[in-house]
């Protein structure tokens, strides 16, 4: 029997020592809810993780980016849709104004309530604003000019490519883009006058048709766009959860085997310890 050294002791404080270490892991992936909390707990595994990360967080932003782009839509079909009902309102005064039993006087009423719809459409076309983008005035947000049609750009994706870009352009809706160099001018004797401007706003309801119909398809486009993008988050997420998140179940069962082992450790630990104390009656 030796006192220098107690072997017994020496192992049972190294397993100890394991074993502690062991329980604290384990506490920390079951407080934390993560299995990996740090680089040494699965190198790789925290690699691919990140990536993951990087891909749910950017596209969760595209398809935001895509909502927003619906409401912008939104907001320019909705003035779209008063246009087009200003529009048809024209129309029916100009065919009123094309009848011969109206008086130069009557007529003189319609034009009066005419010049004020046109002038409603062009307030329209300047003031229609989402988010500081005049949307129907054919500028850009600094009110430079565009060609007439403003041009958005959507990033409707996590990376930088032109394929997870959408384009919206939205021609300018004002009277000169609606009606040219025609004036709407139906006060005459005879009523001829009206018969041209009921062929100006025909062409003019036209082309706010083909633009709501432009819209509509930009927006249906990007209903499917966030469809896709959130099955993709969603999918890409409960893989990155496979090997970043705690299964509880499982690591409460590693707790509690730690917890066992720990406890014993401690108990082998205080009994190698005191085996040498048998030295004393040797002495004694």
């Amino acid at each position: 029997m030796v006192v220098q050294h107690n072997m017994t002791a020496q192992n049972a404080n190294r397993m100890l020592g394991i074993t502690t270490g062991e329980l604290a892991k384990s506490t920390e992936k079951l407080s934390s809810g993560y299995k990996v909390n740090r680089a040494a707990d699965d190198a790789s595994g925290l690699s691919i993780s990140e990536k993951m990360r990087k891909q749910i967080r950017g596209l969760t932003q595209a398809s935001a980016n895509a909502q927003d782009g619906i409401s912008m839509v939104q907001t320019a079909e909705g003035a779209l849709t008063e246009v087009h009902s200003m529009l048809q309102r024209m129309n029916e005064l100009s065919v009123k104004a094309a009848n011969g039993t109206l008086s130069s006087a009557d007529r003189g009423n319609v034009q009066d309530e005419l010049d004020q719809l046109t002038s409603e459409i062009n307030r329209v076309s300047t003031t229609t604003k989402f988010n500081e983008l005049y949307l129907l005035s054919g500028t850009n947000q600094n009110g430079s000019a565009t060609g007439g049609v403003l041009g958005v750009s959507l990033q409707v994706g996590a990376d930088p490519l032109n394929s997870n870009k959408i384009s919206v352009g939205i021609t300018a809706m004002n009277s000169k883009t609606l009606f040219g160099s025609t004036a709407l001018n139906v006060k005459d004797s005879t009523g001829a006058l009206a018969s041209s401007v009921i062929s100006t706003i025909g062409d003019a309801i036209s082309i706010v048709s083909k633009q709501r119909s432009a819209l509509g398809a930009v927006q249906n486009r990007l209903e499917h766009t966030i469809k896709n993008l959130d099955n993709i988050v969603e999918n890409t997420t409960s893989a990155e959860s496979e090997i970043r998140d705690t299964d509880m179940a499982s690591e409460m069962v590693v707790y509690s085997k730690n917890n066992i082992l720990q406890q014993a450790g401690q108990s082998m630990l205080a009994q190698a310890n005191q085996a040498n104390q048998g030295v004393l009656s040797l002495l004694g």
